[in-house]
């Protein structure tokens, strides 16, 4: 019987000579989280505050007259600005009405005509 216990159960053995095992010091992990943050930082905050400045610039500077492309692939010709809102010409007598956030580039002029 004691047999079967010993093949079922395995028997604990004591560690000798126990030795406390080392650790870092407050410091290494400080300089862990600082270059994690630096990494945080350069790879993802910087990039994306410098997507949205831009985007901010371009809302900014969209005229009356500016041939433009929408996020949804949409290019027009701007005909009224207001507010947050403008007034798109896709084609001829077929006007819409966007967001300026929804405008993603302003195109060289005379990009239409030469689609048309």
């Amino acid at each position: 019987m004691q047999s079967i216990l010993d093949l079922l159960i395995p028997a604990a053995f004591a560690q000798t000579a126990a030795q406390p095992a080392e650790q870092g010091g407050g410091f290494s992990l400080f300089i862990m989280f600082a270059i994690f943050f630096v990494f945080l930082y350069l790879f993802m905050w910087r990039p994306q505050s410098k997507r949205a400045k831009e985007q901010q610039q371009l809302m900014e500077s969209i005229a009356k007259g500016d041939e433009v492309m929408t996020a949804g692939g949409l290019l027009g010709r701007v005909n009224k600005i207001s507010g947050q809102y403008i007034s798109l010409s896709i084609a001829s007598n077929v006007d819409i009405v966007m967001q300026k956030s929804s405008v993603v580039s302003v195109m060289p002029k005379g990009t239409l005509k030469t689609i048309e």
